[in-house]
């Protein structure tokens, strides 16, 4: 509840209203979509009082500023309407990580590797971190050969970022095929 007011109370101050509109001379747009033309401030107040509306500048930069004769309220309403519409197909780049190190169990490997397919399955991006130990920085072939088969393991994939060593760490970034 807080975020739609908090939203609602934004569009408020992000349009002038009525008396608050400074400029003298506006076109005018009527609650239907036909141009009354250029009146004056006074002219389009008048207009919008006969009509229960408010005299809504939309385009303030336009020459002369635009305004609009419209119901404010269900026009909020409206904007919040279609922000809410666009953050609905939108999600988050969650990304989850996988740790595991060279010398990994089988058991342990193929448990990584379920959940690997599942963070894939419920839309999020998967970084695999394979932690090299000591001296298990001068086993990089076997690391290499190990995070590719781990990336293998997972099935129909896509590489964000093939795998590189990054200090002690060989990192690759994955997300699922659409």
């Amino acid at each position: 509840m807080k975020a739609s007011s908090s939203h609602k109370s934004y569009l408020k101050k992000l349009y002038e209203i009525n008396w608050q509109i400074k400029s003298p001379t506006l076109r005018v747009i009527n609650d239907k979509g036909n141009q009354l033309g250029i009146l004056s401030k006074k002219e389009a107040l008048k207009i919008a009082q006969e009509q229960n509306l408010d005299l809504v500048l939309v385009a303030r930069n336009a020459q002369p500023p635009v305004a609009k004769i419209i119901d404010f309220n269900k026009f909020v309403y409206q904007e919040e309407k279609k922000a809410k519409e666009s953050k609905k197909g939108t999600k988050k780049g969650v990304t989850k990580d996988i740790n595991f190190n060279l010398f990994i169990g089988q058991a342990d490997f193929e448990r990584l590797v379920k959940r690997g397919k599942e963070f894939l399955r419920n839309g999020h991006q998967l970084r695999i971190n394979l932690i090299l130990r000591g001296r298990e920085i001068d086993k990089k072939d076997m690391a290499f050969e190990l995070i590719n088969r781990f990336i293998n393991s997972i099935g129909d994939i896509n590489i964000s970022k093939p795998p590189r060593l990054e200090g002690r760490v060989l990192r690759a970034i994955v997300i699922r095929k659409k």
